[in-house]
């Protein structure tokens, strides 16, 4: 087992080392970072492009590195510059492919170029169902961890990109209690954090591609509830209608550009209205 950490690390180690090196003159750790937490299942952690558990390595315009402007929280807990895979090494290695954070943040600096420095943390955890994001469970406080640290040297939590709910779609009670258990992890993290008003843009699932829809037996359920928060500053993008893999259920490339783009629209719509968003609009891909 210790051989196998010391692996574990020292590829870890390897495979970033060169990102390390692009950042010349200038502390990531100092700067004033617009910080966004990416936290789910695997969808959130990124799908796209992987065949047979193995990502193709393709990374499209709208994904790519900008160096003076996207970090990413590494899992070593040290900035660097973002890249693809966003989630690497958070939650998986080889099978970890193009998710939604970089074509977000790409996307915010198009739209905004003085927006600032953005600074993303990834903490999905593919496969897990709304009862492991609570207090005492690892990927709720090791979301709540790294949230904190992301603020030790400057910047500001501007809000939680969630993509989550497949698991629960496979059961009728753990389907059926979605929408108060998501509450319930909101509000929670909100008050960990000392954020009481902190954005959270809900990505509403998609509907699975036949035939892989019969495991998947309570998504609406579960689109339902998510439809359904009611909480101040929850924004809803909608994920239905985008491309999927084979597997009839993660989002290709393409569509996770797409996704991430939807989300960048709905926060730069709503970041300059009150305090209190609202939490009934719903951005569709017609958005």
């Amino acid at each position: 087992m210790f051989v196998f950490l010391l692996f574990y690390l020292r590829w870890i180690t390897s495979h970033n080392y060169h990102h390390h090196l692009l950042i010349t003159n200038r502390s990531t750790d100092k700067l004033n970072k617009q910080i966004f937490i990416l936290a789910g299942q695997s969808n959130m952690a990124g799908q796209g492009g992987v065949h047979n558990f193995t990502w193709n390595g393709i990374i499209p315009r709208e994904c790519q590195p900008n160096p003076n402007n996207i970090l990413r929280l590494s899992v070593t807990i040290k900035w660097e510059i973002a890249h693809e895979p966003l989630n690497y090494a958070v939650d998986c290695l080889h099978n970890c492919g193009v998710g939604p954070g970089m074509a977000f943040a790409n996307a915010i600096l198009k739209q905004d170029p003085n927006f600032g420095v953005i600074g993303l943390v990834p903490c999905s955890k593919s496969g897990t169902g709304i009862h492991a994001w609570i207090r005492g469970n690892m990927p709720y406080d090791q979301l709540i961890s790294r949230a904190k640290f992301s603020l030790k040297h400057g910047g500001t939590i501007r809000g939680l990109l969630w993509f989550h709910g497949e698991s629960d779609t496979k059961d009728k009670y753990t389907a059926r209690y979605y929408k108060s258990k998501v509450i319930k992890f909101i509000q929670d993290l909100r008050d960990d954090l000392n954020s009481p008003l902190l954005p959270v843009i809900v990505v509403v699932l998609r509907y699975p591609k036949k035939p892989f829809d019969r495991k998947f037996k309570f998504v609406n359920v579960v689109r339902q509830a998510q439809m359904d928060i009611d909480l101040p500053n929850v924004i809803k993008v909608d994920a239905n209608g985008l491309p999927v893999e084979s597997d009839g259920l993660h989002l290709t490339t393409q569509g996770q550009i797409q996704l991430g783009n939807m989300m960048a629209q709905a926060f730069l719509n709503t970041k300059f209205q009150s305090l209190k968003f609202d939490s009934n609009k719903i951005y569709h891909m017609s958005s």
